[in-house]
């Protein structure tokens, strides 16, 4: 069975560092402490002119719920067309409605826009109040894959959900697997989930060149953040995680 890895990368440097280490994929980000959104203009086109595998940019105007206003659907609409000018393979995108559902007039909009590139329906599903019934509904909307952590924290956490959600699918849509995922749990997330693709970040904190560093003032003010840390994909790690998930499904 063939194992891909998708990297989440929230800089060009993580994209090249994640084509280096062998992905397949790449999902550009911006503020990934937020849990993604849409990268500039300047970052799409720098990873698409620097990297040759397939570059799938988020569609995601703000953090927070997946509920837009209007002006938020123009947006993203906007910024789906600009990645197909720029070359990308695909976007990644999903909206809700208020009730928890998969808002199926709208993302019908999203992917027909996107088309003749493939669309991947983010995590947003796992916000959903029926996952079965959201997956029916991702299938019939044409989307290529769904990226799940079984509707929890992390994918570990989520695992049976996962199991259930591929067998269920039935290789009508890819299942991507992700939040936590590391290489230290990827043998137990094949042989738990049965799942073959994967998405990470694989990133650690890089700590900072600045010399001089104001100790009285927090630009981020996150808890747990170092003010003076950059958090990149670890060419290493992409490496060894797949690297242990072939061994595994070999074996």
């Amino acid at each position: 069975m063939a194992f891909t890895l998708e990297i989440c990368a929230g800089s060009v440097a993580s994209c090249l560092a994640a084509q280096n280490g062998g992905a397949n994929r790449i999902e550009l980000c911006d503020n990934l402490l937020e849990g993604g959104t849409t990268p500039s203009y300047g970052t799409i086109a720098l990873a698409r002119e620097k990297t040759q595998i397939a570059l799938y940019p988020i569609i995601r105007p703000r953090g927070g719920d997946f509920l837009y206003s209007d002006l938020e659907f123009e947006t993203m609409i906007k910024d789906i067309e600009l990645c197909k000018q720029l070359g990308c393979n695909g976007v990644v995108a999903g909206i809700l409605t208020a009730d928890g559902r998969v808002d199926k007039v709208r993302c019908k909009v999203l992917t027909t826009v996107a088309a003749p590139l493939k669309v991947t329906f983010h995590r947003a599903f796992d916000m959903t109040d029926n996952p079965f019934e959201a997956l029916e509904d991702i299938i019939a909307l044409g989307f290529e894959r769904i990226l799940t952590s079984g509707g929890r924290n992390t994918a570990l956490e989520g695992a049976t959900l996962l199991k259930d959600l591929l067998i269920r699918a039935n290789d009508r849509i890819a299942i991507m697997a992700g939040s936590g995922v590391r290489s230290g749990n990827i043998e137990q997330l094949i042989k738990s989930t049965g799942i073959t693709e994967y998405h990470t970040s694989a990133k650690a904190y890089e700590d900072s060149k600045m010399v001089y560093r104001n100790p009285n003032i927090s630009m981020g003010g996150i808890p747990g953040v170092p003010e003076y840390g950059i958090s990149e994909t670890q060419q290493k790690e992409v490496a060894l995680i797949r690297e242990i998930a072939e061994k595994t499904l070999l074996s």
